[in-house]
């Protein structure tokens, strides 16, 4: 199949019993973009990410990546084929070094699949891949901090570490600054531009000043569907946005402002 986009999605649909949460998402994305999911609480974005990632199978649809079909895959085999994703919930090795943890990421990408006749400390290609990624990551003064010792701030980098570790080149973000002061949220999304440069991203996000701040493309998912998918500017002025989801969440902002 030869396409122009390094993720599609068509007329994907997810449901659980007789309650129907994904009904028939359409979306195209083309290498190098970086596109936000957005919409209300329950809209879907969550579900949306475990379909594409391969946690849930669709119900129907189909989910194209790099060129291939890969809806109805494992996971593992997904991420072999070039996306890797985060999640909302750090997901880390808590006992392990950071420098560990980051190697653990590389080990498969370089050919180290199921060998138990190495040492570790050997592997000088994937000791070099961890220590550039640690540098990349801005913690590579954390190199021997055990994971579960780091802030909360530095566990979420640790996680896009281990994300991109493996040389995916559509990488799947889940709410990645949930949790973040003002100040670490800037931080972080200048940390994300820069290990995702050459690289597709897709973050679900409610914090709509990453939103604008960091995407190409906005989706705004509404019930289950797509209901825009464009630049940030004409998904800001899109009235059938504003009435569905983004008015309200501005008007928040706006007054949490005005009381602080």
């Amino acid at each position: 199949m030869s396409t122009p986009y390094v993720l599609e999605l068509k007329d994907l649909r997810k449901s659980f019993g007789k309650t129907e949460i994904i009904r028939g998402a359409n979306l195209a994305v083309q290498a190098g973009e970086r596109v936000a999911i957005i919409g209300p609480n329950g809209a879907g974005k969550s579900t949306l990410f475990n379909l594409i990632s391969g946690r849930f199978a669709p119900t129907s649809g189909e989910v194209w990546l790099n060129g291939q079909r890969i809806d109805g895959k494992k996971p593992f085999e997904i991420n072999r084929l070039g996306l890797s994703r985060s999640f909302q919930i750090t997901n880390i090795f808590p006992k392990l070094s950071v420098f560990e943890n980051l190697r653990c990421g590389v080990l498969w990408s370089l050919g180290y699949k199921y060998t138990f006749f190495k040492f570790l400390a050997d592997l000088d290609d994937a000791n070099e891949r961890a220590e550039e990624l640690l540098e990349m990551i801005r913690l590579d003064k954390k190199r021997d901090t055990l994971a579960m010792n780091l802030t909360y701030a530095e566990q979420r980098a640790l996680e896009i570490g281990i994300t991109i570790a493996g040389g995916a080149n559509v990488v799947l973000l889940d709410e990645p600054t949930a949790g973040m002061s003002k100040s670490e949220t800037k931080r972080f999304i200048e940390l994300i531009r820069e290990v995702t440069v050459g690289k597709t991203l897709l973050t679900v996000e409610h914090d709509m000043g990453v939103v604008f701040g960091l995407a190409d493309k906005i989706a705004v998912v509404v019930y289950g569907e797509v209901i825009a998918y464009d630049t940030p500017e004409a998904v800001r002025a899109n009235q059938r946005v504003q009435e569905a989801y983004l008015g309200s969440v501005l008007a928040e902002e706006q007054a949490a402002g005005a009381a602080h």
